[in-house]
């Protein structure tokens, strides 16, 4: 075999592992760059986080829904009188796309689906808004009759301190009116495939979008904006850099755990001198006896016996007092009895035939526990 066929054999591995990057890679772009759209809110997006099931409800009760894609659609699109102009996707709304959608909307009624403060601030509300979490049904509790009997219920959610709004909560309403013609919409997650069957989620947005015969959903793109729009670069990175990213980071981590230098089993030397247990049991024995300490070997006793028995009858870690009684209930005898054994208050052997009956009548209840 000649050299490079060696050489290619060699790093066989190290091919095969850079093609499976190149093919992931590739299926990456593809996903992200293809027709179906993994837009947020999106009509035309199925996954949960979209909002396709809306749309089509909304289409099979007689709404018109046309769909508008970046700033330039809207302007072409009818927004006369009797429209309803849905906006997600507001986190990319600059301020210039803020004064287009003004003029474009015209006499149609505006609805704003989350905006966050930048975007509250260019339709006049000063405060800003908060973010919440509507783990419970909230009522609608304003003097809208759309909404009456309805109720709210969203993962998270932005509340707006503005009076006369509905579903009011600690900080403001979900759903309150900015100025006459447009509606901010905290609950947004409402809108979406994962969340519009919760509470009353889909009976509240159907009132809100379908009052008019037309809707224009407008999703704002990053191309609408122009040089003096604050932008972060998040907004401007390709919705595929983050699973690519991930697919990176995993390809790294198999990288070191294959290359990595692994370790062997664990070497045993000898030692100067080998002890065994039972000598060092003894050896403390004695120095207890020496010291006359027999307060601290009645307790070593009994610790030991606590053990074992939590141990055999599968306790885990119990309270004395827990243990007691279940040591009780499995033996037969009296909690007193077994209490004065084991529990941590029990009376220290004032002498050592009193520590020898300890030991023995521990041992019995060692060996009654076991037969239990």
């Amino acid at each position: 075999m000649s050299r490079a066929g060696t050489w290619v054999r060699e790093r066989r591995t190290s091919f095969l592992i850079a093609g499976g990057l190149v093919a992931a890679l590739v299926v990456v772009v593809l996903l992200g760059s293809g027709v179906r759209t993994t837009t947020p809110l999106d009509p035309d997006n199925p996954d949960p986080a979209g909002a396709q099931a809306l749309a089509r409800v909304l289409a099979d009760h007689g709404v018109d829904v046309s769909v508008a894609r970046g700033a330039d659609a809207l302007d072409a699109a009818d927004t006369g009188p009797g429209t309803t102009v849905l906006v997600t996707s507001t986190e990319q709304l600059g301020a210039s796309t803020t004064r287009r959608l003004l003029r474009a909307t015209g006499d149609a009624d505006l609805v704003l689906a989350g905006p966050g403060p930048g975007t509250t601030k260019a339709f006049g509300v000063s405060k800003l808004p908060y973010q919440v979490s509507v783990g419970s049904p909230r009522a609608a509790d304003c003097s809208d009759p759309t909404y009456d009997g309805l109720r709210l219920q969203v993962d998270h959610a932005l509340e707006y301190p503005l009076d006369g709004g509905c579903f009011p909560g600690k900080h403001g309403t979900l759903l309150a009116e900015a100025r006459p013609g447009v509606v901010l919409l905290g609950a947004a997650d409402a809108l979406d495939n994962g969340e519009i069957l919760r509470a009353d989620n889909a009976a509240v947005v159907l009132r809100l979008l379908g009052g008019h015969d037309r809707l224009v959903w407008y999703v704002p793109s990053v191309d609408d904006l122009v040089g003096d729009d604050g932008v972060s670069l998040q907004t401007l990175l390709p919705r595929w850099i983050r699973p690519g990213l991930w697919l990176g980071a995993i390809a790294v981590v198999a990288l070191v755990l294959w290359r990595a230098r692994r370790l062997g089993p664990l070497a045993t030397e000898p030692l100067p001198v080998v002890v065994k247990a039972i000598e060092t049991t003894r050896s403390r024995g004695r120095l207890y006896r020496k010291a006359g300490d027999r307060a601290h070997a009645a307790e070593a006793l009994r610790s030991a016996a606590r053990t074992r028995a939590a141990e055999r009858l599968r306790l885990g870690h119990p309270d004395p007092a827990t243990l007691v009684r279940d040591v009780a209930r499995h033996t037969g005898r009296p909690v007193g009895d077994v209490e004065a054994l084991l529990g941590p208050g029990a009376r220290a052997p004032g002498n050592d035939h009193d520590l020898i009956a300890l030991a023995t009548q521990l041992a019995a209840l060692d060996r009654e526990v076991r037969r239990s």
